[in-house]
């Protein structure tokens, strides 16, 4: 096997983890021996939650990259809202109590017309290049990933033409995915919905998915899926891009820091009030947010640390892991929902990789909990339990005082998600589908 295809909307100069997942794949790859070739959007055209252009540094130049149009409803939706941005996944940048009626018409729209997502309309275009490179250049394997889960209807088409090995990488869920109801979909459209989502799940080679409650969902969708094509490869981190960051001590304070989306099912009551707890012993400590959140919460953490808090906007992949490694406690948040078991952001790894100990809030039996158990890199506590929490940054306070720095997790076992590894699984799953042994 030497050449694959990689069929991804989301490619620099877009930024997020989903981004970073096959941008790191694919240099990875090419160590290997094999050639990628990317279809993505023309990012002039293209509807980007988050923009990083820095991680254009990441792709190899043997990396193949073509860039096509596409059709999307994302103008209409700020002009109706009046909003600049687009939507974030659950909706951090929409939120409020009381929805308008334009906000909730538009996520009927995008729900009911645009289906599975509202970059569908991408997929004509992508469609007709990826025709054009597997025929030109001897294409050995299709990669589609997803979201927008509309990319693996792209794969299914092509699994049909050209009888390829095909493997749907799924970083979200589908149908499962925690803020689904948010989009106030008809039966009817919920019916077409899960029947694409169990043709895609049902034809495809394999099916790599990022957690193990992500793939026990899968699973539930169709009576047709075996069990043995689907696998797990988490997210991970590039140990090359922390091996080049300085962690840059600047406060003289304890550090929490929190990187990512923040919305009203990222429960903080609990953390909150221990945060209170701390502040009213006189314990230094700062709070440190990057990313985006509805006022109301920014309010909530305001109230509680005032002063003692600096929120920042997205900061570009390179200045966020010096902000991770120069923290003293990392903060990770598990929206509280429907399959928040499964949850597996793209930041736990880099957190891992940071080695600073990591504060969880969310499932104490989720697959996030057990990564960050086994790798001894912190712990993980109930949405409520300000008790544990403050106990737990009051001893990492206290380390932190007498030793200059907190400890983060054993090196040995967190090296298991490093890009490399994983890029070596995918290509070995990849031979085997092709081989006909499907693990």
């Amino acid at each position: 096997m030497k050449r694959i295809l990689i069929v991804s909307y989301y490619w620099p100069p877009s930024g997020g983890a989903g981004v970073q997942r096959w941008v790191k794949l694919s240099k990875y790859f090419v160590r290997q021996g094999i050639i990628p070739f990317v279809v993505t959007v023309d990012p002039t055209k293209a509807s980007y939650a988050l923009r990083d252009a820095t991680l254009q540094n990441d792709i190899d130049p043997i990396v193949n990259v073509s860039y096509t149009s596409t059709m999307e409803p994302y103008g209409v939706y700020k002009t109706l809202t009046r909003k600049k941005e687009i939507p974030f996944g659950g909706f951090s940048n929409d939120e409020k109590k009381e929805l308008k009626f334009s906000q909730k018409l538009m996520r009927a729209i995008r729900g009911n017309l645009f289906l599975p997502d509202a970059r569908v309309g991408w997929n004509r275009y992508a469609y007709k290049r990826c025709c054009e490179i597997i025929e030109k250049e001897n294409i050995d394997a299709i990669i589609t990933t997803s979201p927008p889960h509309s990319t693996q209807l792209i794969g299914l088409k092509l699994k049909k033409k050209y009888k390829l090995p095909w493997l749907a990488d799924l970083r979200d869920p589908w149908t499962g995915i925690y803020y689904y109801d948010k989009l106030f979909l008809s039966a009817f459209s919920k019916n077409r919905d899960a029947r694409m989502e169990r043709q895609v799940l049902e034809n495809a080679d394999a099916v790599v998915v990022v957690s193990n409650d992500i793939r026990r969902n899968l699973l539930t969708k169709s009576e047709n899926l075996i069990s043995k094509n689907f696998h797990v490869i988490s997210n991970g981190f590039d140990k090359e891009d922390f091996d080049v960051v300085e962690a840059e001590q600047k406060e003289k304070d304890f550090v929490i820091s929190y990187t990512g989306t923040l919305t009203n099912d990222y429960k903080l009551n609990g953390f909150l009030i221990a945060i209170k707890k701390l502040v009213d012993k006189k314990i230094a400590i700062r709070l440190h947010i990057t990313g985006s959140m509805p006022n109301n919460i920014k309010e909530q953490i305001e109230a509680v640390a005032g002063e003692k808090v600096r929120f920042k906007s997205h900061v570009n992949h390179h200045e966020a892991i010096a902000q991770m490694k120069a923290a003293n406690v990392l903060l990770l948040v598990i929206p509280e929902a429907k399959g928040n078991k499964g949850i597996l952001t793209g930041k736990l790894f880099e957190y891992l990789a940071s080695d600073v100990p990591i504060l969880n809030i969310g499932p104490v039996d989720g697959d996030a909990a057990e990564i960050i158990s086994t790798c001894k890199s912190g712990r993980t506590f109930k949405y409520e339990d300000a008790n544990g929490m403050e106990t737990f940054l009051e001893e990492n306070y206290e380390h932190w005082k007498l030793n200059g720095r907190t400890n983060g997790g054993e090196t040995g076992i967190v090296n298991q998600f490093s890009r490399e590894k994983q890029a070596e699984e995918i290509l070995k799953l990849l031979k085997e589908i092709q081989s006909g042994m499907v693990l």
